[in-house]
């Protein structure tokens, strides 16, 4: 009877708990609700100013909350949301300049540089752009080598010295610790597992990351030599000398301007603005901009329609989340787009390192379905390699940044293994089966023979399987795309010159070439993915409460739990059954 008790009062506490909640998020939306349609104010005589002090992704990302529709959340902080607040300010008379302010970047090489774009293109009104740091990071000054005048602090730093990238190696560790990673892989250059084999870089994973990364430091060289009218091989000795560490050399380097105090910067903007260095400055940050600019940008009235899908981060298996791909939601969103009469083409950006195959293929089937009913047209952002490439190179056309990093033509397998680590502490595992390769993998055995014979046909018809799609879809034969597969990597420059990508450029190439092989003019832009969250993932995301049966789980105990679960099911049957008498878990 206490045992009842106790289950009944919990119950009730649950539901008390729940509803409480329930009216407490009633409230907030009550407050807070109706923020997020509040019109951001702009003055005239305004600065913009951007601080890009926050993770920057392409696509902000847009979720519902169906029960609760006042906590939709619809972002304004994606890429190529300010990239379009950017354009826009470039015709807005109370936009009188930009102000790029102490970053810390937190992006990619490839969406900075789509940044410094938008900023090159909004330098032909007339308008000007300044830039101040007490502390100049090299993606910092990339972007800030487009202003007119470039401040630093007096006691500031600065980092242009080149490029670099460190891996660390696990081989000895692994058998110190016991924690093994059993790898099978298929490509020369799948360098991704390379730090579980070896101790150090292997002379082919050293040969392609020199030629990437030289890829890179070149292209920004290139953009600073050309905004700065500083030789690309005085960049290479400033570079190698650290003729810029101090804001006195970054001045006599020709990469600063001026040596200032904020507030001395803060003046000057005053009067490029027109007013006195007593009056205030009117600051409109980018963030805000952006979400009072998003209306006007996409006023037009324009029936038709182009769908961009953001394929940003890696690629799972799932449903996925914003900076998760899952094949679900990735899937549902392009059929939604090609179901869609009004949808003329669809963009695909893409920004991700890969990860499932399945997930990937899947993908690929969908827009293989698309391309029969509507253009299909691919941006590259930073990074579309591996199985990010995969989803890609089905489309009609590929546009990849000159920095983006892509390829990676490759397939790899790693499994944990803690042999070791189990003999070291006593512990011997024992199987019991039924046939001889029921046991597939055991993180306590090592990976024998048969097993690594069967996962390695399964990597290799992966492999093969990846290197057709490649071949179909960029028109390749099959030498031509073994040449540059073997998991290799390559910059966007490198990859035009291979036929993995047919051209340079950014997310507006896309759309352009979208629009032309839709053939329309005017059209408005769609973006998806939309991500929905149900009430337990609501109140999980704002740590308001665990999930109904998570809560029960643990104040009865997981048997007690699963005793009550299995009452419940019994009691709904109805009628004559059919039914396994009895519950078992099979492994």
């Amino acid at each position: 009877m206490s045992f009842l008790k106790r289950v009944l009062s919990t119950v009730v506490g649950i539901f008390v708990f729940l509803g409480l909640c329930f009216f407490g998020l009633i409230i907030i939306g009550a407050l807070f609700g109706g923020s997020s349609e509040e019109v951001v104010q702009v003055k005239p005589n305004s600065v913009l100013n951007l601080k890009l002090d926050f993770p920057i992704q392409d696509y902000a990302g847009k979720t519902i909350y169906k029960e609760y529709p006042f906590l939709n959340e619809d972002d304004k902080n994606g890429l190529f949301n300010l990239v379009d607040a950017i354009k826009y300010a470039k015709t807005d008379d109370k936009i009188k300049g930009i102000s790029i302010e102490n970053n810390f970047i937190m992006a990619g090489i490839t969406q900075t540089k789509t940044l410094r774009d938008a900023l090159l293109d909004f330098k032909d009104s007339g308008k000007f752009i300044v830039a101040y740091a007490d502390i100049y990071t090299q993606k910092d000054y990339y972007l800030s080598s487009v202003a007119d005048t470039v401040y630093i602090n007096p006691v500031g730093m600065m980092e242009f010295k080149g490029l670099y990238t460190e891996r660390l190696y696990f081989k000895d560790f692994q058998e110190k610790s016991g924690i093994k990673m059993e790898v099978v892989r298929h490509g020369k250059y799948k360098s991704a597992v390379e730090p579980f084999l070896e101790n150090e870089m292997s002379d082919n994973n050293r040969e392609q990351i020199s030629v990437y990364l030289n890829g890179l430091w070149s292209e920004i060289k290139k953009e600073v030599s050309e905004a700065r009218n500083i030789p690309v091989e005085q960049l290479g000795v400033i570079a190698d000398s650290l003729l810029a560490r101090t804001p006195t050399l970054a001045v006599k380097s020709n990469l600063v301007d001026k040596i200032a105090y904020h507030d001395e910067y803060v003046n000057g903007l005053k009067a490029a603005v027109g007013i006195t260095s007593n009056k205030k400055l009117n600051y409109v940050s980018v963030e805000d901009y952006a979400q009072y600019a998003a209306p006007k940008v996409k006023s037009n009235s324009s029936k038709n329609k182009i769908a961009v899908i953001y394929a940003e981060g890696d690629i799972m298996y799932g449903e996925g989340e914003n900076g998760v791909v899952g094949h679900i939601t990735m899937n549902k969103s392009i059929k939604k787009a090609r179901d869609d009469e009004r949808v003329k083409a669809i963009v695909l950006r893409v920004n991700s390192p890969g990860g499932s195959a399945l997930a990937s293929e899947l993908i690929w089937r969908e827009i293989e379905l698309t391309k029969k009913v509507k253009p299909v047209i691919v941006s590259m952002g930073d990074l579309a390699a591996s199985g990010g490439y995969y989803i890609a190179t089905n489309a009609d056309k590929v546009i990849a940044e000159a920095t983006t990093i892509t390829g990676s033509i490759g397939v790899f397998g790693t499994l944990p293994n803690f042999k070791n680590l189990a003999d070291n502490m006593g512990i011997n595992a024992e199987q019991v089966v039924t046939n001889t390769n029921a046991v597939t993998y055991s993180i306590f055995e090592p990976l024998n023979e048969n097993q690594h014979k069967y996962i390695k046909e399964g990597v290799i018809d992966v492999y093969s399987l990846f290197t057709r799609r490649v071949a179909e879809g960029r028109n390749l034969t099959p030498e031509q795309v073994e040449e540059i597969a073997q998991g290799r990597v390559w910059t966007g420059n490198d990859a035009l010159e291979r036929g993995l990508v047919d051209e340079l450029g950014g997310l507006d190439l896309a759309l352009k070439y979208a629009a032309e092989a839709a053939d329309i003019e005017q059209y408005r832009i769609r973006e998806y993915p939309v991500f929905e969250k149900n009430l337990d993932e609501m109140l999980e995301t704002f740590g308001l409460a665990k999930a109904k049966e998570q809560i029960l789980a643990e104040e009865l105990g997981e048997e007690n739990y699963k005793l009550i679960k299995e009452v419940k099911r019994l009691s709904q049957k109805k009628g004559v059954q059919l039914l396994f008498p009895f519950s078992t878990e099979i492994k």
